[in-house]
């Protein structure tokens, strides 16, 4: 890399043309399985007319990948796993911590709420016990040091009053700082996914890019079969179900897919690079991955089931018409007791939609 700057920085100045820093890269004779595939993954991109970028490299790689043998498969995930660093993935650790600060911040205002209503339990106890010693005649010593106690556990009680009061300022104003947090955060904390707002900001990149780029993706949107929840009718349960598809979901989705929750337990993966045939298949593998799946409810064994709603992502369309086009085919997979995914009819518009 040095070299590489140096050179630019000698031909800023005039100096004579020199040799391309790539050319000192042997292309032609790779001595790795890994560079074996990387030299198939370039060739494939310049097939398909892609320019080699960063991102269309990651793309094809991982598409590429699934078609490879099991033991290529576990080399290059080993590797991957060494160099792996996701700024995404450090976001959600950040969004996390946040949340867990505020559940902290959260469980001192109650605790503090408590000590009030106890100190306040105690001024009541005090107030009894001190009637009861002024009925004794024999008391009267007793009494005064009650009266006295009773004296410093009310000067007590308003300290408390108002650092209770205090603290609530506090807590509201980082319960505002907190949400408004929230409404730039990109992860689901209850399914362990993205959530809404990333994946309309990611369908919406991948449309810019399908402008340029000319290439073809996909979207999915994945539901707990409504007939099984009619036939579960527990809520909790139906929850628990529906997180174990959430972790099928990224079990199974490769680095390029973006998994969300796009909301009362429906989800969404972005399927980049991805044509409808393609699409179709995934869909296939998945239904069948998480039909093999078992969720036990007390003595009850109940097979998972989901439905899927395929349609394509177009430069024609915006990106509620293509997250309203695939929850269509959720609603075409129902239509048909035989089938668990189905692809979108809709209907497109014949021009551009201005954005």
């Amino acid at each position: 890399m040095a070299g590489a700057l140096r050179s630019r920085n000698r031909r800023h100045v005039g100096v004579a043309k020199e040799e391309p820093v790539v050319a000192a890269l042997d292309m032609n004779e790779p001595t790795s399985d890994l560079e074996i595939y990387s030299k198939e993954v370039l060739n494939s991109l310049i097939a398909d007319n892609l320019p080699p970028t960063p991102n269309n490299f990651s793309l094809y790689f991982d598409r590429l990948l699934e078609d490879k043998s099991e033991n290529l498969r576990k080399q290059i995930y080993s590797v991957l796993e060494l160099e792996e660093s996701n700024d995404d993935e450090n976001t959600i650790m950040l969004e996390q911590s946040l949340k867990k600060g505020f559940t902290s911040v959260k469980s001192i205002l109650s605790v503090t709420a408590n000590l009030y209503k106890n100190m306040a339990l105690m001024t009541k106890i005090l107030d009894k016990r001190k009637k009861e010693l002024e009925e004794s005649t024999e008391a009267n010593a007793a009494s005064g040091v009650v009266a006295s106690l009773g004296s410093d556990v009310s000067k007590l009680n308003t300290i408390l009053k108002k650092q209770s009061s205090h603290m609530k300022i506090l807590y509201d104003d980082t319960a505002n700082i907190v949400k408004s947090v929230e409404n730039e955060t990109i992860f689901d904390n209850k399914f362990g996914v993205y959530n809404k707002r990333y994946l309309m900001t990611k369908i919406e990149q991948e449309i810019e890019l399908i402008t340029e780029f000319k290439h073809k993706s996909s979207l999915i949107m994945i539901e707990l079969s409504r007939e099984l929840k009619e036939s579960v009718n527990n809520e909790k349960a139906i929850t628990l179900m529906t997180r174990t598809i959430a972790r099928l979901l990224l079990k199974t989705s490769r680095r390029s897919d973006t998994v969300a929750h796009y909301g009362n337990g429906l989800f969404a993966m972005l399927l980049k690079h991805t044509d409808i045939a393609s699409a179709k298949k995934a869909s296939e593998r998945l239904c069948e991955l998480i039909s093999n799946s078992n969720f036990f409810l007390a003595d009850r064994e109940i097979l998972l089931k989901i439905s899927i709603g395929i349609t394509d992502i177009t430069i024609i369309n915006s990106v509620e018409e293509v997250v309203v086009s695939a929850i269509d085919g959720i609603e075409k997979a129902y239509s048909d007791k035989k089938i668990d995914f189905a692809v979108s009819q809709r209907k497109v518009t014949e021009t551009p939609i201005e954005k």
